[in-house]
């Protein structure tokens, strides 16, 4: 079973046998039969370990005893002690789920999660950078580090994002200069302080320049491999959300950041951990999607553009595509989603499009 956090495992442990085994029974079939990844197994195996407390507190010795008053009762539970409804959505579908493979695996008389109802999720999208806007962004590596204005014992204290392992000393042996404090400096003996300056802005440039020209997920150009990359039709390779594989184009400064990034950026920063990462941390593993979504939020904010994520890129490399003509159902298979509905949701189409569409088009314009 993925491994969930203490509380989880302490209520697992908690549950009669039967229950248990079906906890990790469901776990094994959406982990080797659905193929779906360690993160959503555990968000599931969560979700399903709270309903099974539920029902034994609710009396329910065995499984077959499991019915829909059940499942309504702990969405009801869920609800009273402030669960949003994105939360409430989401664990409806992890007991349909479950519901239905324990139908299938006789463990359950009925499907008796087909009945449910769970609330519509209220998905807010993230804001959209303008195309100029996106643009010094991801030119901002070439132009300074993240707050390389100040000193780094000049900067506001805050919390240090995680690397790829443990954390960065940052103590480099009398610099020219004062080292910026960047999310993921390199650091060791092996790195000195200007070839650690010179190759990270190289990294984050490409880092940046892929997540807008591709729209793709921070944790699948993390995941990007260097063998992924074909340089003469300029398209990366990437496995999605269930291990799906797409095809991904890129542009021009994308293919030069990293022509850059692998011939001058990755050989300083690689190491024995390195394997065939494309992207690569601090110590040389590779890159965490965690310290990505710190360089880029840090970029931003120097820039002094608002609040931006992977997910803002790729949401605003989503909507200029649009913008610019592209068809609704390539920007579905550029951003890997199995099914139109969730690009419609996802994308929108400016008002200033809808406008210039109108004047064009409408007779009565």
């Amino acid at each position: 079973m993925s491994r969930p956090d203490r509380g989880t495992r302490a209520m697992h442990q908690a549950l009669p046998s039967a229950l248990r085994d079906a906890v990790d029974d469901f776990a094994e079939h959406l982990s080797r039969v659905r193929n779906r990844s360690a993160h959503t197994v555990r968000a599931y195996v969560t979700d399903l370990v709270s309903l099974l407390d539920h029902a034994v507190r609710m009396g329910c010795v065995d499984l077959a005893e499991l019915d829909l008053s059940v499942l309504r009762s702990w969405l009801a539970r869920q609800r009273t002690t402030g669960a949003a409804r994105t939360s409430l959505a989401r664990r409806a579908a992890s007991a349909r789920a479950f519901s239905a493979w324990a139908h299938r695996a006789g463990l359950l008389p009925a499907d008796v999660g087909a009945a449910l109802a769970s609330p519509r999720a209220h998905r807010e999208l993230p804001s959209v950078l303008r195309a100029d806007q996106a643009a010094a962004l991801v030119e901002a590596p070439s132009r300074q580090a993240p707050a390389q204005q100040a000193p780094a014992q000049q900067a506001p204290a805050m919390a240090p994002p995680p690397t790829d392992t443990a954390p960065v000393d940052r103590t480099l042996a009398d610099p020219p200069h004062p080292v910026p404090p960047h999310p993921d400096l390199p650091a060791g003996p092996a790195r000195g302080a200007a070839e650690g300056v010179e190759a990270v802005p190289l990294r984050d440039r490409v880092l940046l320049e892929l997540l807008y020209a591709t729209g793709v997920r921070v944790s699948e150009v993390c995941g990007l491999d260097v063998g992924d990359v074909d340089h003469g039709r300029r398209v990366i390779r990437v496995f999605g959300k269930g291990g799906r594989e797409r095809s991904v184009p890129y542009g021009v400064p994308a293919q030069r950041a990293l022509d850059d990034w692998l011939r001058r950026g990755r050989p300083a920063m690689v190491g024995a951990r390195s394997g065939d990462a494309l992207l690569l941390g601090a110590r040389g593993g590779r890159l965490n999607p965690t310290t990505a979504r710190q360089i880029v939020g840090a970029y931003a904010e120097t820039a002094g553009l608002p609040r931006t994520s992977p997910h803002g890129l790729r949401h605003s490399a989503a909507t200029h595509l649009l913008e610019g003509g592209a068809d609704l159902r390539a920007v579905q298979e550029l951003l890997g989603h199995s099914s139109l509905a969730s690009t419609q949701i996802y994308t929108h189409v400016s008002v200033e499009r809808l406008r210039a569409a109108y004047r064009q088009a409408h007779p009565r314009a």
